[in-house]
């Protein structure tokens, strides 16, 4: 006698639909592909223009470009998630790093980092409560004798104490309370 195993999850046994970029998204993911899909070692092009045309690499996206360079989308997942730079979600309007080098972690960017996690309510790779900041790592910003630093959005801030950091947090609120 054969067990028929029931998954009461889904009981009917139909598979999901599958979420689908809309067409403008998705267009602008095969243009992401065929701009630098012939290029020697293209996912990491490929997945760089995706993140600046649109924020973030959807999920389903990965399948479109594991099909183009002949990939598994487990290869395309792994790119994505083993790089921190790859975002699998949109980030908030506001996206703050903060360098976690050796050479601002000696000049203090460890109490920055818990400051900065109290102060925003999240953690790296998290978005404030009220969606204004993503809180991201970065490995080096370049200015080694001036740490911590930090970016907050394109800017780029050196020897940021927590006193800083709160009047750019709150500089940039009040510089997105002006926009129209």
């Amino acid at each position: 006698m054969q067990a028929v195993l029931e998954d009461k999850r889904n009981p009917s046994g139909a598979r999901p639909p599958k979420a689908q970029l809309d067409p403008e998204t998705r267009d602008r993911v095969m243009a992401a592909i065929g701009r630098h899909k012939d290029l020697a070692g293209a996912m990491l092009p490929i997945l760089h223009d995706i993140q600046d045309a649109l924020g973030h690499v959807p999920a389903e996206a990965v399948p479109l470009v594991a099909e183009a360079l002949n990939l598994s989308r487990a290869e395309v997942h792994g790119v994505i998630s083993y790089y921190h730079h790859f975002r699998q979600t949109p980030a908030a309007a506001n996206v703050l790093q903060i360098c976690r080098a050796e050479a601002c972690q000696a000049r203090g960017a460890d109490a920055l980092v818990e400051h900065a996690k109290a102060s925003l309510g999240c953690d790296f790779h998290g978005t404030s409560a009220d969606g204004q900041f993503t809180l991201e790592p970065v490995y080096c910003l370049g200015l080694c004798s001036s740490g911590p630093n930090m970016m907050l959005g394109d800017d780029l801030h050196a020897q940021v104490s927590s006193a800083k950091f709160d009047r750019l947090v709150q500089s940039a609120l009040a510089a997105r309370k002006e926009l129209p």
